[in-house]
């Protein structure tokens, strides 16, 4: 028989983690609990390994990271997410028949601490808009999934989005869900300023879960954010979106040409027609469709487009504000550009570039987009960066090791 596994996401409880893993021994004395500590700067790490649980010492990085990264080290089978801070009987949250649930979840049967529910009520409506069901907690971490519903939702969302996430995720994948009344208790946050803080970054985090997402290079899921720079370049960006949608395993122009009918095709025509009719120039259209692709093929790594684009867009006098504001969440691995906002920053370059160079300058350009293009199509162009002393150390720049 397949054993549960508890996990814990902690930061910085080193005065209470040493009771919450004792507690859930006691209660699930067949189940192995892993500790997720989530980059704390106290005894965290050390009380939890003393009281019987397996710990994974992780960086700082988030809710839904760190228990994503303890879910890849658990065994097979369900699974109970329990918040580091609750205290109370989780036993009943167990289903008798463990065949047959999908998601459950833990409602506080008494309200403790809390703000005005703004957090709760827009991530409430974003479970509903998004699967179609209505939750009383939608922000509880005490959680059951069965091996089917945790398939369905891991990876979990980044930060504090991921229990709203989870819970779309398995109600679209056919899971039940829910919700069991139970006397918990937890350390409540109150109406000061660091828990309006602890609310606003529950409120964005959900609301940017709830959205497209995408794992990046480390297996992780992330939103994405592209489609912010529609407000820039709404076409063009249109198109780039549509990629992420629905694109699939091919990979650079010969790939697609080959495939004939992919959305790396779309943009292939799509992006320099988009071009020709805003310049009405084919110089102008080549322009921007190579600079579309070359900020496209950067975008392998955290920050690597957003600083190509600054350092590009105070040459071409292109907007700077959106890629300053999206570049520390993009550095700290919690949104993604994606191809509707590598493609959309990109033709905005280009775009400026056309207004700002004219004849030979324009086709120096156009032939510089070019070589690197080719170079793309048969080395990567991130390898060659990180192969570069200098260029690696800028792209490393402010990146989490």
């Amino acid at each position: 028989m397949v054993e549960l596994t508890v996990l814990v996401a902690a930061r910085d409880e080193e005065e209470s983690i040493g009771e919450a893993v004792a507690a859930l021994r006691s209660a699930f004395p067949r189940a192995a609990v892993i500790v997720a500590d989530d980059g704390s700067r106290d005894a965290t790490a050390e009380r939890a390994e003393a009281a019987g649980a397996d710990v994974l010492r992780l960086p700082r990085r988030g809710k839904g990271q760190a228990l994503s990264a303890a879910e890849r080290a658990a065994p097979p089978g369900p699974l109970l997410l329990v918040d580091a801070d609750v205290r109370g009987d989780l036993t009943p949250l167990l289903p008798s028949d463990k065949a047959a649930h999908g998601l459950r979840l833990a409602v506080f049967a008494d309200r403790q601490g809390g703000g005005f529910g703004i957090a709760k009520r827009v991530a409430r409506t974003l479970i509903r808009l998004r699967a179609g069901v209505e939750t009383r907690e939608p922000l509880s971490g005490q959680r059951v999934l069965s091996a089917g519903a945790r398939d369905a939702v891991f990876p979990l969302a980044p930060g504090f989005g991921a229990e709203t996430r989870m819970t779309i995720d398995a109600v679209n994948a056919g899971h039940l869900l829910d919700e069991i009344e139970l006397p918990l208790r937890h350390r409540a946050t109150g109406r000061d300023a660091s828990g309006f803080l602890h609310r606003g970054r529950q409120l964005l985090d959900a609301l940017l879960a709830a959205g497209p997402l995408r794992v990046n290079y480390r297996g992780e899921r992330l939103p994405l954010v592209g489609w912010a720079v529609a407000l820039h370049e709404p076409l063009i960006t249109a198109i780039g979106l549509a990629d992420d949608r629905w694109s699939g395993e091919e990979r650079g122009f010969r790939a697609h040409l080959r495939a004939r009918r992919t959305t790396g095709v779309l943009k292939l025509v799509g992006i320099p027609l988009v071009a020709l009719v805003r310049t009405r120039s084919l110089s102008g259209a080549l322009l921007v469709g190579l600079s579309a692709n070359v900020l496209n093929q950067l975008d392998t790594r955290p920050g690597r487009a957003l600083k190509v684009y600054l350092a590009a867009a105070l040459v071409v006098d292109a907007p700077l504000a959106l890629a300053v504001l999206l570049a520390p969440y993009d550095l700290r691995e919690m949104t993604m550009l994606g191809d509707g906002g590598s493609n959309g920053l990109g033709a905005m370059l280009g775009l400026n570039s056309v207004d700002r160079f004219t004849g030979r300058g324009r086709w120096v350009g156009i032939g510089a987009l070019a070589g690197l293009t080719l170079l793309g199509e048969r080395r990567s162009l991130g390898e060659l960066i990180e192969r570069t002393p200098v260029l690696r150390e800028l792209d490393a720049l402010g990146r989490r090791r």
